[in-house]
């Protein structure tokens, strides 16, 4: 059985990072953007991040410009996000989240929990729960506010 824990992804420093280093852990993964409707969503979830990450919680940020909204590099990306949201949970290097070239991460997440309207990812800042276990506990839509799911989280961190 795949877990979390068996991917690999590029860091927004550039480094190679093992998801193994989060075995045990609440994770939320997310796809962002730096230009989209949702992009406030970037303050919501840094408050679930500090409200949470002493418990054994992780925010996992993606940045995609699948949806022509992430224009930028790795470099104004992370600046983007520290300087006008002032995120500090671990965001990494841009990547597809669909097609043939979706990163295997997404590929596995898609499959463990399809939307309503098919797995695909339908737009930037869906969001992923997965348990300490490394399993996918659900799926959350760009429209769902991360502090709607601040229960989920919880009881999933109480489990």
């Amino acid at each position: 059985m795949t877990v979390l824990w068996d991917f690999t992804a590029t860091a927004i420093d550039g480094a190679e990072r093992s998801l193994a280093g989060y075995d045990g852990q609440v994770v939320l993964v997310v796809n962002t953007a730096s230009k989209c409707g949702f992009t406030p969503q970037f303050a919501g979830l840094e408050h679930l991040y500090d409200r949470f990450r002493d418990q054994g919680f992780v925010v996992l940020g993606f940045p995609t410009n699948q949806f022509a909204q992430e224009l930028g590099d790795d470099e104004s990306i992370e600046a983007f996000c520290t300087t006008n949201y002032g995120v500090s949970f671990p965001m990494f290097s841009r990547i597809d989240v669909n097609g043939k070239g979706a990163h295997p991460l997404y590929q596995w997440l898609k499959k463990e929990a399809g939307g309503t309207l098919g797995s695909a990812i339908k737009w930037n800042f869906t969001k992923f729960l997965v348990g300490r276990d490394g399993r996918v506990i659900a799926r959350y839509s760009s429209s769902t506010e991360p502090e709607q799911i601040a229960d989920d989280i919880a009881a999933a961190l109480a489990a």
